[in-house]
């Protein structure tokens, strides 16, 4: 008997080694594909400088832009806990996201403080309405804009329309400071998919860059 509990621990722990090795080098594939997705979106004008693992969730990267884009750029990704199983159940179970973070300065230093958060809310879906509400008039609005921001300066337009965009859509959260990093936005990764999304993602980086410098 003992025998057998023996073989089937044995057994239990090679297929968790296992497990930990195949989902950890998942986990290291995916985050520098994104990675080399984003370098390769910069069109040959940034390149990954140095990246090291802080885990095997966390991958941060350095980038350099030849052409000052921006300035002490940096990139991290976030993964999902793959390798423990328990730990992967619960940041699904929590609805977790994998992300990336992009973080920069930029040429001018924005002169104001601006944090957005982004979130989508979700009704029933229609065939869940009940019969008696069949004659409601269904409408679609556009985005809706809720500030704790008193006053509205016009230097913050530009950059909330570039958020208003069908590019700007995906990102998370985005936030301006006149400290360094003066830029921070965060991406859902499963938007990444291939070269031409983080080219779109680069791209609003760009005009978010632009739209926090544009003169007023």
């Amino acid at each position: 008997m003992w025998r057998w509990i023996l073989i089937d621990a044995l057994a239990a722990t090679i297929v968790l080694i296992g497990w930990y090795f195949c989902l950890a080098w998942y986990n290291r594939r995916k985050g520098a594909r994104a990675l080399h997705w984003v370098e390769d979106a910069c069109s040959g004008r940034a390149k990954i400088l140095e990246s090291r693992w802080n885990g095997s969730c966390s991958l941060q990267a350095k980038l350099g832009f030849a052409q000052r884009w921006f300035e002490h750029a940096k990139v991290t990704v976030r993964l999902r806990p793959r390798q423990a199983p328990l730990s992967w159940i619960l940041s699904l179970w929590n609805r977790e996201r994998e992300t990336l973070t992009f973080e920069a300065d930029l040429g001018c230093a924005p002169g104001f403080h601006l944090q957005i958060m982004r979130h989508r809310w979700l009704t029933q879906k229609h065939s869940q309405i009940s019969q008696k509400a069949a004659k409601w008039e269904l409408h679609h609005p556009g985005p809706v804009v809720l500030t704790t921001r008193s006053n509205w300066s016009s230097e913050l337009t530009p950059v909330v329309n570039t958020l208003m965009t069908s590019r700007g859509h995906n990102l998370l959260s985005v936030r301006f400071r006149p400290d360094s990093p003066h830029l921070a936005a965060t991406v859902a990764l499963d938007s990444l998919s291939n070269e031409e999304t983080a080219a779109s993602f680069v791209k609003v980086l760009r005009e978010l860059a632009a739209g926090a410098s544009a003169p007023q």
